[in-house]
């Protein structure tokens, strides 16, 4: 099975629809809208005269947002209307940045490149087929004194919705439309893997990187999941038996100022 043209095309069809949608606001990006949300301001912190990758950019909204933070930014994105987006955008607001248009794993390969800051967020990881890697390549990417951050969907929001919570050796393979309010009931094959979060964070381990910060949120930026309900000031949250669920986690990894990787 070839996964990487299938997610390829399917990606390619859900830029065309996400560039026009509310969801992603374009024209309010375009007139100084930030995409970037306060859990990953906060963590990240100073970019100003910092390299930011960004793994798996879709169109470019977030490392167009980093660079208007002062950053040096490169966006890494499976797909080619994505990327072809993010080149538009970018040169629509003249900002300075670099698109590639790459397999995060493909990437890591052949990247010889070292970041300040490596950057991935929200809805990335299912993605991947192999974690180990997707750390390798997290890890090749910085510079020794180097920092990586995540944020991502919780995993066991996935759960409470019938999907497997720990890795079970063969991806879920599924007929899917996309999030955004403007989807038109289209719906595309995709292929997506399982990972819990101490698979996530072992890997980044056995990469060589140091966990600085691992954080659990309850609310959510986005309305992207069914069942979710709106807390002003916070965000969405999901209920369970009157409980919150864990909607996001994040993770601080460094890498050693001393390390030759």
């Amino acid at each position: 099975m070839d996964y990487l043209s299938i997610n390829k095309q399917a990606w390619d069809k859900r830029t065309q629809v996400h560039v026009t949608s509310e969801f992603y606001d374009v024209a309010g990006f375009k007139a100084g809208q930030c995409s970037l949300n306060p859990v990953e301001l906060a963590q990240v912190g100073d970019v100003e005269g910092k390299s930011l990758l960004h793994l798996q950019c879709h169109f470019g909204q977030d490392t167009l947002s980093w660079a208007r933070l002062g950053a040096d930014v490169t966006g890494v994105d499976l797909s080619a209307s994505a990327i072809a987006q993010a080149n538009i955008l970018k040169d629509a607001l003249g900002l300075k940045a670099e698109f590639i248009e790459s397999d995060v794993l493909q990437f890591g390969l052949h990247n010889t490149r070292q970041f300040d800051i490596v950057f991935s967020s929200y809805g990335v990881l299912c993605w991947l087929p192999d974690l180990t890697a997707w750390a390798q390549t997290v890890a090749g990417a910085l510079k020794p004194g180097g920092v990586f951050h995540l944020v991502e969907f919780h995993p066991v929001n996935d759960l409470l919705a019938g999907y497997a919570y720990f890795p079970h050796g063969t991806p879920d393979i599924e007929q899917e439309g996309t999030y955004t309010e403007n989807c038109d009931g289209t719906k595309n094959t995709t292929v997506t893997w399982t990972h819990s979060v101490s698979d996530v964070i072992s890997a980044l381990i056995t990469a060589g990187l140091s966990i600085e910060l691992f954080a659990e949120h309850p609310y959510s930026p986005y309305d992207c999941f069914d069942g979710l309900e709106f807390v002003p000031e916070l965000g969405y949250q999901k209920l369970y038996q009157g409980q919150q669920v864990p909607m996001l986690y994040s993770i601080k990894a460094c890498k050693c100022k001393h390390s030759d990787k």
